[in-house]
């Protein structure tokens, strides 16, 4: 597997007020030994910090932890200002616990993958790397 193209640069984030950020460092470190380069934000994320921090580390994949419920505030929200950065080409991935009648609506909004608790790491690595193809 001849690695040669750039490393895919992830910024994984936690998006509002919930305060357990463990799933989020599982899955940062699990993307950096897949030789990803990893940012990761740290907890309470607004979009607008989320969309910026894409911008200044000129990111390919973000990928959003809301565990708190309010992914259908917070991640419209964030794709909004993604795209009026003309950020438009990132892939946006979602981890939290995601009711399957929001799911639908949120991958019609653009996001391009959702992973429930207890999705296997591999897993996640290899969806971004296509995304990313």
């Amino acid at each position: 597997m001849g690695n040669s193209q750039t490393k895919i640069r992830v910024l994984i984030a936690k998006a509002g007020l919930d305060g357990h950020d463990r799933g989020a460092k599982v899955v940062a470190r699990a993307l950096r030994d897949a030789g990803m380069e990893v940012i990761y934000t740290g907890l309470r994320q607004t979009p607008e910090m989320i969309t910026e921090a894409a911008l200044q580390e000129d990111v390919q994949v973000v990928g959003l932890s809301i565990l708190s419920g309010a992914h259908m505030t917070l991640v419209p929200k964030v794709i909004k200002m993604l795209q009026k950065q003309g950020l438009t080409d990132v892939k946006l991935f979602l981890g939290g616990i995601i009711p399957d009648e929001d799911k639908s609506e949120l991958t019609k909004l653009g996001v391009d993958g959702i992973f429930g608790p207890g999705t296997s790491t591999q897993l996640i690595i290899e969806d971004i790397r296509k995304a990313c193809q």
